[in-house]
């Protein structure tokens, strides 16, 4: 699973790319989040969006590169993370939908 923070207002664009590009099975979209993070040597306050990015681990680098095409960020987050267990259906049905 994919964690991505983007512009609330840029959520549905990059989900719907990443959906239709094929690199995702499923996004969730949590729509307000409130970030902070260093940048530019302070600290910052933003809020966000927060996608739950269902794909699989051979398929990130192109997620990656279509994030970072559609992100405003310099620096955007896009961070993969292990699903270490679920429901095998649901698990084989990413498997099929990402391609």
């Amino acid at each position: 699973m994919a964690l991505i923070t983007c512009p609330a207002d840029k959520a549905e664009e990059i989900s719907r790319a990443l959906l239709e590009k094929r690199v995702a099975a499923c996004i969730n979209i949590l729509p307000r989040v409130s970030s902070l993070y260093w940048w530019e040597n302070r600290v910052d306050v933003s809020e966000e969006a927060l996608l739950l990015v269902k794909t699989r681990v051979d398929r990130f680098e192109r997620l990656r590169r279509y994030v970072k095409e559609l992100h405003p960020y310099d620096v955007p987050e896009i961070i993969l993370l292990p699903i270490v267990t679920g429901y095998t259906e649901y698990l084989e049905w990413i498997a099929r939908e990402v391609k």
